[in-house]
């Protein structure tokens, strides 16, 4: 019997207590509740109107890939919603904890304590997701891309958070972690170009042979195949060095992204029918020997036939 008067004492108690408290907590737990779905919702739209912006600008420039663009985009805004969620919600328990009467003080130092502890473990991990961010907020390298990553040369297959993945010409799959990508070069970025180093006989004259190397060059211009493929006209940046057999004109032409190769391939097949059908020499190795008193190149003496 007095265990049950206990009882009921206490459950009255409890509920007098837990009504006491919601009168005079109720209306300020409503508007944190009120400001959480709010929050969340404001997240919401703004994330996709920022969304919205970057993709129309994106759009707008005919330089960007519009696809890579908004894949891009659409990965950095995700990222953002959800570091803007786990923000907003951490916020409101630390709240709601304050406002049951907890101290948070302990929770924030443990908190604080659990986070540099993980912080000592994944500093890689998190190291990597930063560096893959910013990787893709600066639009450094796109899948697609050829590059050099590392001293690795091949194609992008993939950009995430964390890593990056490479297929090189002979179909190896390359896997980078963000963090550790010391040098990218990314050689098919907004325009290519192929650097022509042609080599021709010291006898050949200098100014012929860029003539030809620049009708050459015009000539595949007005090719239907590879007009649209060609940015500008060839550049001859002139008489760029002298070699042992040869004397070497440099010149540079201007593609569109990941079509120098062929180009640079097509151009040199046409440049070495346009030499040989003006009798333009293209120097190889070789040895002269002189006969009679003279030495050739050996160091022996030759005797000279009758």
């Amino acid at each position: 019997m007095l265990q049950e008067i206990i009882t009921k004492e206490f459950w009255e108690t409890i509920l007098g207590k837990l009504l006491l408290w919601l009168i005079n907590q109720g209306p300020s737990l409503i508007l944190i509740i009120i400001l959480l779905v709010v929050s969340l919702k404001l997240l919401r739209v703004l994330i996709r109107r920022i969304k919205k912006i970057l993709i129309h600008q994106a759009t707008k420039n005919e330089n960007i890939n519009t696809l890579e663009a908004e894949k891009r985009i659409i990965t950095l805004m995700g990222i953002l919603k959800g570091a803007g969620k786990l923000i907003i919600w951490l916020v409101f328990i630390m709240i709601f904890l304050k406002k049951l009467g907890v101290d948070i003080a302990p929770i924030l130092a443990g908190a604080g304590i659990l986070g540099l502890a993980v912080g000592f473990g994944a500093q890689e991990l998190v190291r990597d997701f930063i560096s893959g961010f910013f990787l893709l907020l600066e639009n450094q390298i796109r899948a697609g891309d050829y590059g050099i990553i590392n001293g690795t040369e091949g194609l992008v297959e993939k950009i995430e958070l964390r890593t990056l993945t490479l297929r090189d010409t002979a179909g190896v799959v390359h896997v980078f972690q963000n963090g550790k990508i010391n040098s990218l070069s990314n050689m098919t970025k907004e325009w290519s170009a192929m650097i022509f180093n042609i080599g021709v006989a010291y006898k050949e004259d200098v100014d012929q042979v860029m003539r030809i190397m620049q009708q050459t060059a015009d000539y595949m211009m007005e090719d239907s195949t590879f007009k649209d493929k060609i940015l500008e006209p060839l550049l001859i940046m002139g008489l760029d060095r002298f070699d042992d057999s040869a004397v070497v004109i440099k010149a540079r032409l201007k593609t569109i992204p990941g079509e120098q190769w062929a180009l640079g391939r097509e151009y040199r097949k046409r440049l070495k029918k346009a030499f040989d059908e003006n009798g333009i020499e293209i120097p190889f190795p070789h040895t002269t020997v002189y006969w009679g008193e003279k030495m050739n190149n050996l160091g022996i003496v030759l005797d000279k036939k009758e």
